[in-house]
């Protein structure tokens, strides 16, 4: 009887044994999945930021160029318009100039 207690004793240790072996290898493979897993997470949500990031940057280029051609626009027709005033200007200047040297 103690022999067979012994033999029973020895079949549990050696079945825990490989529980504890079981477990640790479930263990390895989730947390090797978790990684794996994680890791497509990362790339996924790097890839995302950086096509967020280019249509940002497309998109602020694109408002960069409109504001620009307004300013130029702008920037030409307010020299036309001041173009128009000192050529305006200019014929009365001339005749005042004239008028000085004639009268003297």
């Amino acid at each position: 009887m103690a022999l067979e207690a012994l033999e029973t004793i020895a079949l549990a240790e050696e079945k825990a044994r490989q529980i504890r072996s079981a477990a640790g290898t479930d263990v390895k493979k989730a947390l090797r999945e978790a990684e794996e897993t994680a890791a497509a997470m990362i790339a996924e949500a790097e890839a995302k930021a950086d096509a967020e990031v280019r249509e940002m940057t497309r998109k602020a280029d694109e408002k960069a160029k409109e504001e620009a051609a307004a300013l130029a626009s702008s920037t030409r027709n307010r020299e036309a318009a001041m173009r128009a005033r000192a050529e305006s200007r200019m014929d009365a200047a001339a005749d005042k100039i004239v008028e000085r040297i004639v009268n003297g």
